[in-house]
């Protein structure tokens, strides 16, 4: 669902984010989502804008950045504007993290694909002497 209209249910955000309802108050309560609105009932409401902060958290944790850090992000969007460099920075710095975890990726992946191509010639070999 990329566009929601309406608020969602803390169950729906948590289908639309691909985190479970425990995380989601988790994340809540040690600070690295905003305040989450509340319907008359007292339930959670999650914005469109929630959900856009969630989906982007969730990316910052699968590039490994720390509940820490992103605590701190967090606080710095709250702020506002005047801490727009700070944020700049701060994401800078983990994308120099991110750029060294790809090319560790790619290395890996290269060790991978010689390890295959060497399977696939032993193999090819094997066939060879049974024919």
């Amino acid at each position: 669902m990329d566009t929601i209209h309406t608020s969602l249910t803390i169950q729906e955000a948590a289908a639309t984010t691909g985190l479970t309802v425990h995380t989601l108050r988790y994340y809540e309560r040690i600070g690295l989502l905003m305040p989450i609105g509340r319907a008359a009932n007292g339930h959670r409401r999650y914005s469109q804008q929630d959900i856009n902060l969630i989906r982007t958290l969730n990316r910052w944790r699968q590039t490994g950045m720390s509940l820490v850090d992103i605590q701190h992000y967090v606080k710095l969007i709250e702020a506002g504007d005047i801490t727009a460099g700070e944020r700049r920075a701060m994401l800078e710095a983990h994308r120099e993290t991110v750029v060294r975890q790809m090319e560790e990726l790619q290395t890996t992946l290269e060790l991978i694909d010689y390890k295959i191509q060497n399977y696939t010639d032993i193999e090819e070999k094997q066939e060879q002497v049974k024919a």
